[in-house]
This record gives C-alpha cells, sequence and structure tokens, in this order.
C-alpha cells in the first residue's frame, strides 16, 4: 500500500514538473523574442521614398476617427495621400472626415463605400473598394482606432524595402482603459510574444489588421482582400496566402509607433473578442478545445496545487515544481507587459485572465455555431455560396 502511494506521489510529482518544463519551454521563446521581433525603426530609410497610399475603412467610428487622420496627415514622408472609405456609417464619421478633408490641402480623400456586396463581410469590402482607389504602388491598411507617430509610415516603407518584403504588419500598443480591457487585452500580445517563435524561418507568418502594408503587386497575387472575403481574421488570412504564394512577409513590433484602443469596456471587449476567437483557430473545435483546456489548465493547476501542498493537504515534493510553474508563468507574462507598455498590475492576475478569455471563447464559439454574431450593426458571416462571387481587381 505505502509503495502505491509512493508511485502516486511520484507520478504527480513527475507531471509537475513536467509543466514547469513546458512553461521553461515558453520562457526561452519569449525570450528569444525580444531579440527575434524586431522593433520598427531599425531600418534606414532609402532615399528616394516611393510613394503611399494610406487606406482606412471607417465604419461608426466618430470617437477615433480625428486623433487616426490626424496622425497620419502628420506623416514624416515625402509623397503620400490618405484615402478614408465611410461604411456605412450611421453616426458622425463621414462629417468629421469631410471637415478633416478641408483642413488637409488635398492629401485627404473621404470616399463613400457602395453598399455591401454579397458574400463579403463589411470591413473587407471596404478594403477592396479602397485598394481599387489607391494611387501609389504600396498600399498601407490602417484601421480607424489607431494612432500614428509621425515616423511610421516612413520607418514602415524602410522595412519593407530593406528586408526585400512584399507585406509587413505591426502589432501596435494596447492601450486598456477600463479594468475589463486591463484584464483582458494583454492576452493577445502575450500569446503572439509567447508562443510564436520568430526566430524560426516561418514565425514571422502573423498579422495584425490594423496595420498592413503591401506591395500593389503582391496584393494582387494573393487575391487581394477578395481572397479572404468571408474570413473573419482576415489579417491572418492575408498573411498565410503571402506565404503560401512565396512571397516574404515580415511582422515587427510597432509599440513604440502605433497605438490604439480597440475596445471600450468589458462588454465590447468581450463582444470584439468573441468575434475572433474561435475564428483564429479556422474553426477546428478539437483543436479550439484542446488549447483553451489547457490554459486553463496551466494556469489554474499549479497555483491549486501549491496551496494544497503548502496546507499539508498534498505532499511537499510537489511545492517546488509548482511554484517553478508560476514563477516561469509570471516571468513570460511580465516580459510581454513590459515590452509592450501593458499595466503590470495584470500580471500576477494571470489565472484570472485565462478564465476570462475562456469564457469569451466558449461565446465565440456558440455566436459562430450558431451563425449569430454581429458586430457594428452587421453579421459576421456571409453564405458560402457568396464565396463565389466576382470582384474587380485593384
Amino acid at each position: 500500500m505505502e509503495a502505491s502511494r509512493g508511485e502516486d506521489v511520484s507520478f504527480l510529482v513527475t507531471h509537475e514538473w513536467s509543466l514547469a518544463v513546458f512553461m521553461g519551454v515558453l520562457s526561452a521563446i519569449a525570450l528569444t523574442n525580444l531579440f527575434a521581433l524586431r522593433r520598427l525603426g531599425r531600418h534606414r530609410a532609402p532615399d528616394p521614398l516611393p510613394p503611399v497610399s494610406v487606406l482606412i475603412p471607417a465604419r461608426n467610428e466618430e470617437r477615433n476617427i480625428v486623433p487616426c487622420v490626424e496622425s497620419l496627415l502628420r506623416q514624416d514622408y515625402p509623397e503620400f495621400e490618405v484615402v478614408l472609405l465611410d461604411d456605412g456609417s450611421t453616426d458622425k464619421t463621414h462629417d468629421l472626415a469631410v471637415d478633416l478633408a478641408a483642413q488637409a490641402g488635398g492629401r485627404l480623400r473621404v470616399l463613400r463605400g457602395s453598399p455591401l456586396s454579397p458574400g463579403w463581410l463589411g470591413k473587407h469590402w471596404a478594403c477592396h473598394q479602397l485598394a481599387q482607389e489607391a494611387r501609389y504602388d504600396l498600399l498601407l491598411f490602417a484601421d480607424a482606432d489607431t494612432v500614428h507617430h509621425p515616423s511610421t509610415v516612413r520607418e514602415a516603407a524602410a522595412s519593407l524595402l530593406a528586408t526585400g518584403a512584399h507585406g509587413l504588419s505591426l502589432l501596435p500598443q494596447q492601450i486598456v482603459g477600463s479594468p475589463g480591457e486591463a484584464l483582458v487585452i494583454p492576452i493577445l500580445p502575450w500569446v503572439i510574444h509567447t508562443f510564436v517563435p520568430f526566430i524560426l524561418p516561418r514565425g514571422g507568418a502573423t498579422a495584425v489588421g490594423q496595420f498592413m502594408l503591401f506591395r500593389r503587386e503582391a496584393y494582387r497575387m494573393i487575391g487581394g482582400h477578395a481572397a479572404v472575403r468571408a474570413e473573419v481574421v482576415d489579417d491572418l488570412a492575408l498573411a498565410r496566402n503571402a506565404r503560401r504564394a512565396g512571397l516574404r512577409w515580415v511582422f515587427l513590433d510597432g509599440s513604440g509607433r502605433v497605438a490604439t484602443r480597440m475596445y471600450r469596456g468589458w462588454r465590447e471587449t468581450a463582444r470584439g473578442l468573441a468575434k475572433n476567437l474561435f475564428p483564429v483557430f479556422r474553426h477546428n473545435l478539437p483543436l479550439f478545445l484542446f488549447v483553451w483546456t489547457w490554459l486553463l489548465w496551466l494556469a489554474w493547476q499549479p497555483p491549486i496545487v501549491l496551496a494544497l501542498a503548502s496546507s499539508g493537504r498534498l505532499s511537499p515534493e510537489m511545492i517546488p515544481p509548482a511554484a517553478a510553474t508560476i514563477g516561469l508563468s509570471l516571468f513570460t507574462w511580465a516580459l510581454a507587459a513590459l515590452r509592450f507598455r501593458l499595466p503590470l498590475v495584470q500580471v500576477p492576475l494571470y489565472p484570472l485572465t485565462i478564465l476570462a478569455v475562456s469564457g469569451i471563447a466558449i461565446r465565440s464559439f456558440l455566436w459562430h455555431l450558431r451563425k449569430r454574431g454581429t458586430w457594428k450593426g452587421r453579421g459576421i458571416h456571409v453564405a458560402p455560396s457568396g464565396q463565389t462571387g466576382t470582384a474587380r481587381s485593384p
């Protein structure tokens, strides 16, 4: 009986150390990403720089549109245009944009979007129209909730040209303005910084749709937004298409140059993440369930084991591996928070972050299972038949 109990303890201790080893691997990835995930601004701008079309899809963005457009109009760049497409806004977005255009000396064009075409998601349809209207051969798609440092476009174009890339995306700094945002939003940079090994050749096949820069010919080669018209997570789909086409894709840390507050308050944050979480897994339910179950286990099991072992309810041999797992977890969250300028108060609350986002993940699955999710007054699903529609190439 004693031998059996000893074997059980040995198995549990071994299991606990396996969690610590796993977190050690993630910590190593995060450490390498301090160098492998390069910051925007490391490349020297060539002379002359090619002109850029900055393209902004906007739907009901009255709270964001003025600081976004003003920051883009202030770019330290020799020749560029800013084109804003009002995608059926029902607020003051269009009026504010027109006022900005009147003060911009012809550098800002404001367009009204065509009615949503069948088979398209709204933002993708807006981006497709913008690409058709762009005058120049470098296309920069920027979301209306972003604010840009004056050197952003120059440094992004320099990185694209210096690396010989066909497309480039940035990870912006995430601004959080409420406790709900501060609890949940940090998981986005944490996942990228901790789970994506940018030191590997395919590590850069990542994208964030708030800032995507293309050479026009590359955008055409991958079919542009027409090729991903029904993909909820269009940014990752575009990056995958670029890699499949044999094109070079670059992903950089833009936290010192681009800032965004994606959502405001808990309700909007939960809805925004629910829109994307299941599609990120490309609707692969087994993988989706495994990942979120594993993250919950990794976040909650070690603290529970540590508490039980410290109180004498479990073998004290389990204290070192449980403590190691917790320490390494805190290390990865702290690295992401420091690098991407996120509130450090969230770091010790990471188990609550995982729990909250897991709940949102379940909501995401149910949204997409029932095809009932909406965003900005539109459904986030299109009929499969819509995939066969035609669209003029940009």
